[in-house]
């Protein structure tokens, strides 16, 4: 306790340098925990939106995941209400969602364009999965059955059609014919990618089965109760179904993989160059307080004082410039985080995208105490590898220097 508090003293000796730098290794921190918690915010909406958009969980047949079909639902799954209901038995098992997943072409009378369909149980998907789409006009499918549709905005635009409207849809049957089946326009909505909305169709389960004249499904979806049960729940659900693949959220999350591995490389280089920098701001700031301090620590060295004392005051001051500068950092990052969740920031929308999102930094106790950890390691390690060449020089040059 006795070198700490000499070793704070000294940083007082010149508060003007000791603020800069203090300062420099603030921003610094700050600007590490305000970059890493914007990606791990990232990482966490993006996880969540891959869950809610597939299930935690998918489940289907070995060769629906590595093949192509010849016809419509050749690899889908059959015996289904067996299925959900052995599915649901699992404590962590909140909802199973099954999907039927198909293409064809969609006319108003005048107008033919390709659709990339899917048919969904209404009752379970607009509820479990919660707002995913953004209506811009009508609502959501309701009930079983009804020949209704959703259709993107891009798609509704293409065809003149409303809530309402009469439209056709045109497919293949799993037996190879042509079928075609009036329905009526329930809604439009937008997923915020415009290529997507140019194409994507949403009808009810029973619906997309009558026009591919079939009982099957592509997948089910099993939703669980928290992300975390993730990997357990698809052990269980293996066992259970030798005969099956069982994939996780994250097998069929590729957009999520490629922006973790991005930011990664992108915010791991940040901070690189930031601790780096903190590191040449110490040092340069010790390397002027001991030059000024030569002849003073020639003077304790003749008085008895050794090496190795002199080095460990000198790396404290390090520790107490680079750690004061983490904590404000640290405190600052915090603020900023709070901040924005009481005046939000709206980012711009990103390349492919037509809506922007809400700018929100995660404050996570692990990341900041690593943080503050490392930034002060590092300016502990840049004092004492300044000071460890001037606390070695022979007494009589210590003292002879001016």
């Amino acid at each position: 306790m006795k070198w700490l508090y000499f070793a704070w003293l000294n940083t007082l000796r010149n508060r003007r340098r000791s603020l800069v730098t203090v300062g420099i290794a603030a921003l610094g921190t700050a600007a590490i925990l305000l970059a890493g918690g914007f990606a791990l915010s990232t990482y966490h909406a993006l996880a969540q939106a891959a869950a809610r958009s597939t299930g935690h969980l998918v489940i289907g047949q070995p060769a629906q995941f590595t093949s192509d079909e010849d016809t419509p639902l050749q690899h889908g799954l059959d015996n289904v209400a067996a299925l959900r209901r052995q599915l649901l038995a699992d404590r962590a098992v909140r909802q199973v969602l099954p999907r039927v997943e198909f293409s064809g072409l969609i006319s108003n009378g005048d107008k033919s364009t390709v659709m990339m369909a899917n048919g969904v149980d209404p009752d379970g998907e607009f509820s479990v999965k919660g707002p995913f789409l953004t209506m811009t006009a009508g609502d959501v499918l309701a009930g079983a059955d009804r020949a209704e549709v959703m259709l993107g905005d891009g798609l509704a635009r293409s065809l003149k059609a409303a809530p309402g409207s009469s439209l056709t849809l045109l497919a293949s049957t799993t037996d190879g014919a042509l079928n075609a089946l009036d329905v009526r326009v329930k809604g439009v909505f937008s997923t915020g990618v415009p290529e997507i909305d140019k194409r994507l169709v949403y009808t009810d389960l029973a619906t997309a089965q009558k026009l591919l004249n079939t009982t099957r499904v592509s997948t089910l979806g099993v939703f669980l109760d928290r992300m975390e049960s993730t990997a357990p729940a698809r052990e269980r659900v293996a066992a259970s179904f030798p005969s099956l693949t069982v994939q996780t959220w994250l097998d069929q999350a590729f957009f999520y993989r490629s922006v973790r591995d991005l930011y990664n490389r992108i915010f791991g280089a940040l901070g690189l160059i930031i601790g780096v920098i903190v590191i040449f701001v110490v040092a340069n700031a010790m390397a002027m307080a001991i030059i000024e301090r030569t002849r003073e620590i020639g003077t304790l060295r003749a008085l008895g004082t050794l090496p190795s004392q002199l080095l460990r005051t000198l790396a404290l001051e390090g520790m107490l410039l680079g750690g004061a500068g983490a904590l404000l950092g640290a405190g600052l990052a915090g603020a900023v985080s709070l901040l924005l969740y009481v005046v939000p920031v709206q980012m711009p929308p990103p390349p492919g995208r037509s809506s922007g999102y809400p700018l929100t930094i995660e404050v996570d106790p692990l990341m900041f105490a690593a943080t503050v950890l490392a930034m002060l390691l590092l300016a502990m390690a840049a004092a004492a590898l300044v000071a460890r060449k001037t606390v070695h020089t022979p007494v009589v040059d210590a003292l002879a220097h001016t």
